[in-house]
């Protein structure tokens, strides 16, 4: 019986393959989708929201070797699988997500730890530094890996320049975002394993949802420019380079100060229409849930209150700009 069980299994399996090779889920791509209207409570528990959190105690699953700086994978009181960040990039990363999610654009439930304990860890590398031997830490940013909801679909690539969306005003916003962030590190497909742009794969309903997704926000909020010159979530830079943000208009496209990877496939090309695409969603994040983004996201109150007032600025400058400007229509 069990034989025959095994055998009715498999042929079952085989004929659900074989309709799915027949008649495949029709996809989606998409690289924006208009978001839901946000508050401060959103700002804080970001697209993960609070029901998400990460929740003690936390088991260690292996380091992560992956990137530059150190992480390591671990499983919360629920199961759910996530990515422990350490380094610079823990505050930009988790506000990052909850800027994207405000705007429209695919962000990864993301949280700041302030500190915690891991259970297990062992043959610590990279992360040693950041883990005590009793597995205590501070300062981490968890990113879920939820591949039921949302998994990486490997086989699609994406640049600035070569994608399904080029010209499209959904990927100008994606590219004045990554400017308004001061996102130097804006790699991609042509990068190799090196990327920082991604394709995600949601099944809704039937239907293969492609989201294409810059990945890695963590070089942010900081400045803009060379090697020498680069920083993130340096607040001084950042206010300093916010005067630079929008350098004027040239016959209808706008002149940016930004300066980072693939820096000319990421500025140019932009016009008065696309900011004014852009700003539904940008002109309606208040100073408020800014601030409650920051400090979700690890800033003292003071940081917090002058990277609001900066973000506020750079969006009051593509505000007029797309007033001053007339509309090509007119």
């Amino acid at each position: 019986m069990k034989r025959i069980l095994a055998y009715s299994l498999l042929g079952y399996s085989a004929s659900i393959a074989a309709e799915a090779a027949t008649n495949p889920a029709p996809e989606q791509r998409i690289v924006w989708r208009a978001p839901r209207l946000m508050s401060e409570a959103d700002w804080t528990w970001g697209p993960g929201g609070q029901e998400r959190t990460p929740l003690p105690p936390f088991q260690f699953v292996k380091e992560n070797l992956g990137g530059t700086n150190p992480k390591v994978n671990v499983r919360d009181a629920r199961g759910a699988l996530w990515i422990v960040k350490f380094g610079g990039e823990v505050h930009t990363d988790v506000f990052a997500a909850r800027l994207l999610y405000a705007t429209g654009f695919a962000a990864e439930p993301t949280y700041f730890v302030e500190s915690g304990q891991i259970e297990g860890v062992k043959g610590l590398k990279r992360a040693k530094a950041y883990i005590g031997k009793d597995g205590r830490f501070r300062n981490a940013r968890f990113k879920l890996r939820d591949n039921q909801r949302q998994s990486y679909a490997e086989e699609y690539k994406w640049s600035w320049v070569d994608n399904p969306f080029s010209g499209a005003p959904e990927l100008k916003g994606l590219r004045i975002l990554a400017m308004l962030t001061s996102n130097w590190d804006t790699k991609d497909a042509r990068d190799g394993e090196g990327s920082n742009t991604a394709v995600f794969l949601n099944r809704n309903n039937g239907v293969n949802l492609y989201w294409y997704a810059v990945t890695d926000w963590g070089s942010t909020f900081g400045s803009w420019g060379g090697f020498f010159q680069r920083t993130r979530w340096d607040i001084a830079a950042y206010e300093k380079q916010t005067k630079e943000f929008v350098k004027g208009v040239n016959n209808g496209t706008v002149v940016w100060g930004f300066e980072g990877k693939h820096g000319r496939d990421v500025a140019e090309g932009i016009t008065i229409e696309d900011v004014r695409w852009s700003l539904p969603c940008l002109s309606r994040i208040t100073r408020d849930q800014l601030v409650a983004g920051m400090m979700a996201s690890g800033a003292s109150a003071d940081t917090a209150q002058r990277f609001s007032k900066a973000i506020r600025n750079r969006i009051e400058q593509l505000e007029r700009i797309a007033g001053t400007f007339g509309s090509s229509t007119d």
